[in-house]
């Protein structure tokens, strides 16, 4: 009996050793069925496409670079311009054997498979070609499938690629912390040179961070410096090890310092502004953030580095020191003539708020509309040099109802004459014009120099006090309009679109519309720049060459304009606050903040800054418009008589107008714009 017992033990063995046997055999054939398929199947999408995927550049119109869009912080370099102790480094810290081993480590995989079958996550201890084909072609999930596509994707690349090709690639795609990939962008950020200027140990700081930067990076946590320099220690003593590097090294292993991290991003500031609304036009031309953020273009803009700087210096410098949290001052400048998008102050930093001062916000424009209707008049024939009622309050007719205007600060004048009436801002004579042209009018001349159909505008009595609310640009557009002596250009700040290997994707082709005539332009900026030499823009005075603008302060003082310009350059600034209903009152000190004011300083140093070196050019001359037609009274059949043209004073034939000094009013509450 007992034998039998022992007879059947072992013939159980010898059936467990046999379906052991047959169920080794058939999960090896299954595997091995498995790895040929996944072979066969698993495809690689093309590594150049990846691997050479950079960070779209930014350039000013010079081609200076200001800032770069892309995911991945990344600028590749070919492998002949990594320094060789670089090269060295990253092979004594991550992949000693690299040139003489295979793209996969056998005991990498069983040190891997040991882990997982103790519960811990998938590892690696992979090659360098194993962590590239991690790295460029593959997900960061933790599942076995993922691994074998990673074994799968570094044997084809194996077969595909030479060993220098795939160590070019890892070193252009490796992630180093702080945001960069690869080795040319991480030596800028850690050590503020070129890869190509590496010194060894340098290479030896990078090469160690590359295994976990939020392990090693010594400005990210507490700790990290110590665990960097014992990894920084094991990189030197692998290279001299090697024979890549002189023994004389092992006596001093001291670090070479790293820089501290910055503590701004690519959107902060405000830098952060121009970064997107540059991205927000390529979206419109076609270029997806996708192509954007891997494509590796070069993208020329029409902002120009000295008028861009000049713009957040004037801001600093010149903006009120002590203003509420939501106080917000927009600045936009144009190149007349081209719509070329010069310079844009959008905010003091895009992090904190993503709405553009510049080209998004918007607020009333106030007295800044005047122009459009005294380019109307101009059109309609009639002269800077009639001459209007000024008394104020006044009551004209809306449509049948009573409609009282105001001047700012309650200021009345005696008959003076439409020049004089734009140099002092004057209300009660711009709503009786705007009513004889015809709003109409006075809103047609606003869309033709800019103002665009997305801004609502009413034709009633109003619209020449600027109760419609633009953006920054909108108005500073629509004044480069009048210092291209009427030429309108359509805004924009891309110039061209090049790919990585230099071919042209886009290019712009801005073309200007003459729509106002060169004689009416020309008495529109006389009368401008008096506004300068005796009105409300004084402050732009201290530019010391020709200027021309206006003012616009909205109802209760919600906003504060200067709108500006020169023969070479448009700019407007705007002063507003989140709400509509608050008022700038008792900002920096002042009782009423004007455009004269803070607005108007902020131009001026601006166009300062932006014209440092150019050559100063004067604007044409007068023409006078519509003076011979006064001798005869033909006046009156060019337009109809509006409310008060009774106190109309028609001077003689020919009058040469003579501005008279002007004595800015002290600022007190309004309901009218100035």
């Amino acid at each position: 009996m007992a034998q039998r017992r022992s007879g059947r033990r072992v013939s159980g063995k010898r059936l467990a050793l046999r379906w052991t046997l047959f169920l080794g055999g058939l999960a090896f054939f299954a595997g091995s069925v498995l790895l040929v398929f996944s072979y066969f199947t698993v495809q690689i999408p093309d590594p150049n496409a990846y691997v050479t995927s950079q960070a779209t550049i930014l350039a000013y119109d010079d081609g200076t670079e200001f800032a770069r869009i892309g995911a991945q912080n990344r600028t590749s370099v070919p492998l002949g311009k990594i320094p060789l102790d670089l090269r060295h480094a990253v092979l004594a810290a991550e992949n000693r054997n690299f040139y003489s081993e295979h793209a996969i480590s056998p005991t990498g995989i069983i040190r891997a498979l040991f882990n997982m079958a103790r519960g811990g996550g998938v590892q690696g201890g992979s090659t360098i070609t194993q962590q590239y084909a991690k790295t460029a072609f593959l997900t960061p999930d933790q599942t076995i499938k993922r691994k074998i596509r990673e074994l799968i994707i570094a044997i084809k690349l194996e077969n595909m690629m030479t060993k220098d090709e795939i160590l070019e690639n890892y070193l252009n795609t490796i992630y180093f912390g702080r945001g960069a990939y690869g080795v040319e962008t991480a030596s800028q950020l850690y050590f503020g040179k070129s890869v190509r200027d590496l010194t060894l140990r340098q290479s030896a700081v990078l090469a160690s961070v590359l295994r976990s930067p939020g392990y090693y990076d010594p400005g990210l946590r507490e700790g990290n410096a110590e665990r960097l320099a014992a990894r920084y220690r094991y990189t030197i003593r692998g290279m001299v090890s090697a024979g890549w590097a002189d023994q004389k090294l092992l006596k001093n292993l001291e670090m070479p310092k790293v820089l501290a991290r910055s503590k701004t991003g690519i959107l902060a500031g405000p830098k952060g502004y121009l970064v997107a609304a540059v991205q927000k036009e390529l979206n419109k031309l076609g270029f997806s953030d996708d192509k954007l953020m891997i494509g590796g273009l070069k993208v020329t803009t029409t902002l120009n580095k000295k008028a861009q700087e000049a713009a957040v210096l004037a801001v600093a410098k010149e903006a009120p020191k002590k203003a509420p949290d939501d106080l917000h001052i927009g600045l936009a400048a144009v190149r007349p003539g081209t719509g070329a998008i010069l310079a844009m102050y959008g905010g003091p930093d895009y992090v904190e708020r993503q709405l553009n001062n510049a080209t998004q916000g918007i607020t009333q424009a106030g007295s800044s509309f005047k122009p459009f209707a005294l380019i109307a008049a101009l059109e309609a024939g009639v002269a800077l040099d009639t001459v209007w009622s000024g008394k104020s309050p006044q009551t004209f007719d809306d449509n049948g109802k009573p409609y009282e205007v105001a001047n700012y600060g309650k200021k009345s004048f005696k008959n003076l004459t439409l020049l004089e009436a734009t140099e002092k801002s004057v209300n009660t004579v711009y709503v009786p014009l705007g009513i004889a042209i015809g709003p109409e009018k006075v809103i047609d001349a606003a869309r033709r120099a800019g103002i665009p159909e997305q801004v609502e505008m009413v034709p009633t009595p109003s619209v020449v006090l600027g109760v419609a609310s633009p953006k920054v640009l909108d108005v500073a557009n629509s004044y480069a309009t009048f210092a291209a002596q009427g030429v309108y250009a359509k805004p924009f700040l891309v110039v061209e679109v090049g790919n990585r290997n230099g071919g042209v994707l886009y290019k712009a082709n801005p073309q200007g519309q003459e729509v106002f005539g060169k004689e009416v332009m020309a008495d529109l900026t006389y009368a401008l720049q008096n506004v300068v030499k005796y009105g409300s823009g004084f402050a732009a005075q201290k530019l010391g060459r020709p200027a021309a603008g206006k003012t616009g302060t909205s109802q209760e003082n919600s906003s504060a304009w200067w709108n500006g310009y020169t023969p070479q350059i448009a700019a407007s600034v705007a002063f507003y606050r989140d709400d509509s209903t608050e008022s700038l009152r008792g900002i920096g000190g002042m009782r009423t903040l004007t455009g004269g004011s803070f607005p108007a300083r902020i131009w001026t140093e601006f166009m300062k800054g932006a014209l440092k070196g150019e050559p100063v050019i004067d604007f044409p001359e007068p023409v006078f418009i519509g003076e011979d037609a006064l001798a005869d009274g033909s006046i009156y059949n060019i337009i109809p008589r509006p409310p008060g043209f009774d106190d109309v004073v028609v001077p003689p034939a020919n009058p040469t107008p003579t501005p008279s000094a002007v004595t800015t009013p002290t600022p007190s509450p309004s309901k009218t714009g100035n």
